[in-house]
């Protein structure tokens, strides 16, 4: 099996956040500015399951306990590994769930991104989205998991983390470009998922993109919200 390598892409949601999570709708769309990529290298014959740590964003070699302060300051505890781990864990019990068959082959996960860090472009999601896509094929079942599913699964993976969010977000990075989505409660009921319209992203007018260099935690609630 040749090794996978797949990439997702920011999100920006444009209209209806957070009706996603209240049985409305959303506008969003991806940007090309800003993805995660992922890596899937098959193992040799007998050869370990390896999720690889980011060189950077999975840090745990400091020069001092100043360092690490500052860096735990400015971009928190997490990094991508566990979001790598998650997306394996939720992917592996779905297909057991739906009844769906996985070679036995072992695999060495790694990721990149360039997404800025907790400014609300859906960067953890964009790891897993890519990550999915990546197991997807390399266990060849792309067929047999429909695209409105997927991202059900990413989203999963994210609650698995105890990460706050809904499916606004997953929907955008599985289908890129400019999507409309209806996530009426009769949708979601009867289907399982919102149902889901890619647009034309020429219709959108130029837009711009601000975000904060050292912004809050996107998906966690302090004490006020909650």
């Amino acid at each position: 099996m040749t090794e996978q390598e797949h990439r997702a892409y920011a999100r920006v949601g444009l209209l209806g956040n957070p009706s996603d999570m209240y049985g409305g709708k959303a506008l969003s769309f991806t940007i090309a500015n800003f993805w995660a990529t992922v890596h899937l290298a098959p193992s040799d014959d007998g050869g370990p399951l390896v999720i690889r740590p980011h060189p950077r964003h999975d840090l745990v070699d400091f020069a001092s306990l100043p360092q690490l302060v500052t860096r735990l300051q400015n971009e928190g505890y997490n990094g991508g590994v566990r979001l790598l781990m998650a997306i394996c864990k939720v992917f592996y019990n779905h297909c057991i769930q739906h009844g769906i068959t996985l070679k036995e082959q072992n695999f060495t996960l790694s990721y990149d991104t360039n997404i800025p860090r907790q400014a609300g472009l859906s960067g953890s999601s964009a790891i897993i989205c890519a990550a999915l896509s990546c197991l997807l094929d390399f266990y060849n079942v792309r067929h047999l998991i429909k695209v409105e599913i997927r991202p059900n699964i990413i989203l999963d993976a994210e609650k698995e983390l105890g990460i706050v969010a809904g499916l606004q977000d997953r929907v955008a990075q599985v289908y890129g470009g400019l999507v409309y989505m209806d996530f009426g409660k009769e949708h979601m009921d009867t289907l399982g998922h919102g149902v889901y319209t890619p647009l034309d992203i020429n219709l959108l007018p130029p837009l711009y993109l601000i975000y904060a260099d050292n912004p809050s935690d996107s998906g966690k609630l302090g004490p006020q919200h909650r």
